[in-house]
């Protein structure tokens, strides 16, 4: 059975800001790029998310006077909530997709969903655009790969909503990258606990050659 036009790549905000030399660097964030372009050309509708943050998010510590990158402050839902650099705010440069992301390689449809744009929501997840499930849904896809910046915040959200969702999802490894590693431990039990499966770029490929090899029912 083909099941290549059921299932989509979620691309997770390759962004100048999140990789070396922009304001919210993940170390090694420009390794993914290269790994993510092999990907491109498996699936025939891949999504591309930008976080597209206005001036004064909630989010960024500059909005308060007593507070710096990376303090933790209390949130109304009771979590506690990390405060960031300013990154990828609307219109600048670091908010633009990286020019080595080869959009060329996708063989059939991709599109670009902004997230992140209410001051109040971090908007960690795709999901928080509330028109992305539908959109999917529209298109058929039942089954989506997540992969981008950065494994604990960004990626794990998405995939963690994607599932419950009900979409059956697969977290590519390699193709992300952490803010710190103990982070990436943390993400990986998250992911692990919601029976999210975790594989390798490889691994996408040997399955590929597996069901080529497979004889035709």
């Amino acid at each position: 059975m083909n099941t290549t036009n059921n299932r989509a790549l979620i691309c997770i905000d390759l962004q100048n800001d999140f990789c070396p030399g922009g304001s919210l660097a993940v170390l090694e964030g420009d390794k993914v790029v290269p790994v993510i372009n092999n990907l491109l050309p498996k699936f025939d509708l891949v999504i591309f998310t930008k976080d597209w943050h206005p001036t004064k998010h909630k989010g960024f510590a500059s909005v308060y006077n007593d507070k710096k990158p990376f303090d933790l402050i209390q949130h109304d839902d009771g979590f506690q909530k990390t405060l960031w650099p300013d990154h990828c705010v609307q219109n600048t440069p670091g908010a633009d997709l990286r020019k080595d992301v080869k959009f060329e390689k996708c063989k059939g449809e991709f599109y670009i969903f902004k997230k992140g744009e209410d001051v109040e929501n971090d908007g960690y997840s795709a999901f928080e655009v509330k028109e992305l499930a539908p959109f999917l849904d529209g298109k058929g896809i039942s089954q989506l790969y997540i992969c981008g910046l950065a494994t604990e915040f960004c990626c794990k959200e998405t995939a963690l909503d994607a599932n419950r969702l009900g979409f059956e999802t697969i977290f590519i490894l390699d193709a992300t990258r952490p803010i710190s590693e103990v982070g990436r431990k943390e993400a990986i039990n998250q992911l692990n606990k919601a029976g999210i499966k975790i594989i390798k770029s490889e691994d996408l490929t040997k399955l590929e050659n597996t069901n080529k090899n497979e004889p035709k029912k």
